[in-house]
């Protein structure tokens, strides 16, 4: 057992990457205060603005959503339902009993009524993993409602491992025009609505576990079409050196910002 850096108390969480031993309230509140940083390092919001937060019903989202009304910010969330049978029928009631809990606003958009045929149906069309549609989709949706709905930025819970994996692949393949574009801020213009990822120095594993500690019910079940995805591979290498070498995956991708 070590001693939590702030109070003293007696705690099982340590980071190893950050050097850091935690209570459980003290974890919490250095996770809010990392995400405020970033926002405010990366100069992605303000609290003037009107965030709109795309939420899955996954920790990842749903935990964005929650720091950021915790920090006072304007924030209302987005879910998209792909009609991914029963798994999008249990993301969506998470997500809907989450924005109760907290009181703010939840836009849901049904693609099947939106664009004529559910992710199964257009993946099966296409005779295409359902992935590479369901992005697309996803991200016109998320641009035309935050236009509609007049909000300022799109705000999505990509964490450290999932940038990490993306810039790995696009590194291993030398995909340059994908690589211009994995800052943490991506601009408005030609009219795309300003997206930003306040969870980009957050690893998956500090993302869990804020959702835990904070009570956040979210599915725990990946989405089926997950399976074997190129960068679930590229994770679990990456997963693999920072357990040897822990603060890789973060001094990586921050090489990469300070070079672009």
């Amino acid at each position: 057992m070590r001693k939590c850096i702030k109070c003293g108390k007696q705690t099982q969480i340590y980071l190893p990457q950050h050097r850091l031993a935690l209570c459980k309230e003290d974890y919490k509140t250095w996770f809010e205060s990392r995400t405020e940083r970033t926002i405010e390092q990366f100069k992605m919001f303000d609290r003037t603005e009107k965030i709109l937060v795309a939420v899955s019903g996954g920790k990842d989202s749903l935990s964005l959503w929650n720091v950021l009304v915790k920090l006072g910010y304007n924030a209302d969330g987005l879910y998209i339902n792909l009609g991914i049978h029963e798994y999008s029928k249990i993301s969506q009631e998470k997500v809907q009993k989450f924005a109760n809990s907290i009181k703010k606003q939840l836009h849901i958009v049904e693609i099947k009524s939106e664009f004529g045929k559910s992710i199964p149906e257009i993946a099966k069309d296409r005779r295409k993993p359902a992935c590479s549609s369901c992005g697309a989709i996803k991200r016109y949706y998320m641009n035309l409602y935050a236009h509609k709905l007049g909000y300022n930025v799109i705000a999505t819970g990509h964490n450290l491992d999932d940038e990490v994996s993306v810039l790995l692949l696009n590194t291993l393949s030398w995909n340059v025009d994908y690589l211009s574009r994995q800052y943490p801020v991506l601009p408005e213009e030609n009219g795309f609505v300003r997206k930003v990822k306040p969870f980009c120095k957050a690893s998956e594993k500090e993302t869990a576990m804020y959702a835990v500690l904070s009570n956040i019910d979210y599915i725990e079940d990946e989405c089926p079409y997950a399976d074997g995805s190129t960068t679930i591979n590229h994770k679990k290498i990456l997963a693999q050196i920072e357990e040897f070498s822990p603060g890789t995956k973060l001094r990586f991708y921050l090489e990469f910002l300070s070079k672009m």
